[in-house]
């Protein structure tokens, strides 16, 4: 049996194990590769193991979610976990610390998803299961998603699109709503509540996109969940329109099916406003050590050709503002503290290919009624 395993290996058709005899393939998951390894197991277990998404079973909280760091030490799925680390992790279990924040959650319910259809061990679909439900059961009634739940303290319980969270939640949604892979094969009631959430998710953004004089903007990075107005997060995060975070809403908007007139109007208002507001003929440049990637500065520099936009725009004026961690509006970069230039992105070229390459394309798809 050993020798069929090695020539099936050799073949290419076994990233895993086949775990019907006393050795089995675990696969190891090393900065981004994978080889195999062989484990002793029962003779009559089938159970095939991914490493990283057995730590991901670890670190998963009880409400389904799991957390982006333990206290100040963010989880990493490629560091060895001690047999010490293990038990600690599994006792925190009921930690109060799941959260959509920094791809945390989306990342793991896709990994597991996919190791299970690798696998077939029911221990990753079931956790990828739960995840799913942890979304579902964390979305707001109008269709928002917190960052935190079921953390409230400070602004956790914000709707929040900043870093993506919100749409990267959706993201996952969609794909089990239309069974896209590595998604076939879950819980089916799990289908008719991912569409559900999806379209209160979409009529959440068309609600929250800011409207000024009568006419749609973009977005900001977060908002009360009552009252849907834009909030301030951290004490650099002002309410204020996003040129960052807008753009993977618009791309999230761009991949509805049918779009209906409001999400047509949504789309093309807000790329209307990223051309208003581009800065021309301006580049970040970084200040770095010749010796060293670490970033020591930021500037903004005239540069001929070039294009860029601020992640923050006043609400009412559009006017570019730096915000530091004094909360006083700036509008210049160079007048904010150097440990905030350097360690944040306040100006950058994120919609660049949405207005060059997505939206054409997204106009020709619906003016010819494609998917």
């Amino acid at each position: 049996m050993m020798t069929l395993q090695i020539l099936l290996l050799l073949a290419g058709l076994g990233k895993v194990g086949l775990g019907t005899t006393p050795t089995r393939q675990e696969v190891v998951a090393t900065g981004g590769s994978e080889h195999f390894r062989a484990t002793q197991a029962a003779p009559s277990q089938a159970v095939m193991q991914d490493t990283t998404a057995e730590k991901m079973l670890v670190f998963q909280r009880a409400v389904g979610g799991w957390p982006k760091a333990v206290g100040t030490k963010k989880v990493d799925y490629s560091h060895p976990l001690s047999a010490d680390e293990r038990a600690s992790t599994l006792k925190d279990k009921n930690r109060n610390d799941a959260t959509i924040d920094n791809n945390a959650t989306s990342r793991e319910i896709n990994y597991l998803a996919a190791a299970y259809q690798k696998t077939n061990n029911p221990a990753y679909r079931q956790a990828a299961e739960n995840g799913i439900r942890y979304l579902l059961k964390m979305q707001y009634a109008n269709g928002g998603f917190p960052q935190y739940y079921p953390d409230v303290a400070i602004y956790r319980h914000q709707i929040t699109y900043n870093d993506n969270a919100m749409v990267q939640a959706l993201g996952v949604l969609r794909k089990v709503a239309r069974q896209q892979p590595p998604f076939a094969g879950l819980d089916a009631a799990l289908v008719p509540q991912a569409q559900a959430a999806e379209e209160r998710g979409i009529g959440c953004i068309l609600k929250t996109q800011y409207v000024r004089q009568g006419q749609p903007t973009a977005w900001c990075a977060q908002y009360d969940e009552k009252t849907l107005q834009p909030a301030k997060a951290r004490a650099f995060e002002l309410a204020s329109l996003s040129g960052d975070e807008s753009v993977d809403i618009v791309r999230f908007l761009m991949g509805v099916e049918n779009p209906s007139a409001s999400v047509r109007k949504s789309i093309e208002s807000a790329m209307a406003w990223f051309e208003k507001v581009k800065m021309t003929g301006y580049a970040v440049q970084e200040v770095t050590l010749p010796s060293s990637k670490k970033v020591l500065d930021r500037v903004i520099v005239p540069t001929p050709g070039a294009n860029l936009w601020a992640r923050f725009y006043e609400l009412d004026t559009d006017r570019p503002i730096y915000v530091g961690r004094d909360s006083q509006v700036h509008y210049q970069l160079t007048e904010i503290e150097n440990e905030r230039r350097a360690g944040y992105l306040y100006a950058g070229v994120w919609p660049e290919k949405l207005l060059t390459k997505e939206f054409p394309a997204w106009q020709k798809r619906v003016s010819t009624g494609g998917h």
